[in-house]
């Protein structure tokens, strides 16, 4: 897993070049929202257990099918399993907001995401509205937590959702 400042270096390492004001301004971008990156990550540890629940309400609300009889929720077994996964997501989210990089989710979440869920037989729709709903909530819970810079919040979300969407599952 890489950060974004290891990403950067070792990009300009790759092709032998000194960091040049682009480099310098995207140091500078990442810097100056560390400390907000950080309190974003607190925010999420200290109310994960809360957001992940409150997203599968919502999304068995507007996808009650999914826990009816033959639903991929329908038993608690995999109604716990489908809530793990969304922890899972979340956590990893939380990973990516402090280091900046989605490297840790191609590593962790997506790679083989697909022959995963293909075997098990997960539809993907509401895998990716299950983390647009935690996306939603994260950003209403950091706010409320008074933290101002929040441009940062939507990428790991976003990027996961996009790479999800992309993959035929």
């Amino acid at each position: 897993m890489r950060d974004a400042v290891t990403s950067l270096i070792q990009n300009y390492d790759i092709t032998g070049r000194y960091l040049d004001r682009n480099a310098l301004d995207t140091l500078k971008s990442y810097f100056d929202s560390g400390l907000a990156r950080v309190k974003a990550a607190g925010v999420i540890n200290s109310d994960a257990a809360a957001i992940v629940r409150q997203a599968g309400s919502s999304l068995f609300e507007e996808n009650p099918e999914l826990i009816r009889p033959g639903g991929n929720a329908y038993t608690t077994r995999r109604y716990a399993a489908c809530l793990r996964d969304m922890d899972y997501y979340l956590r990893y989210a939380s990973y990516a907001l402090v280091a900046g990089s989605m490297d840790v989710l191609d590593e962790r979440v997506l790679q083989g995401l697909r022959e995963t869920y293909n075997s098990l037989g997960v539809p993907i729709g509401p895998t990716v509205r299950g983390i647009q709903l935690m996306k939603d909530i994260v950003k209403r819970e950091v706010a409320a937590a008074g933290i101002e810079v929040t441009d940062f919040l939507d990428q790991p979300f976003d990027y996961m959702t996009r790479e999800l969407s992309e993959q035929d599952v």
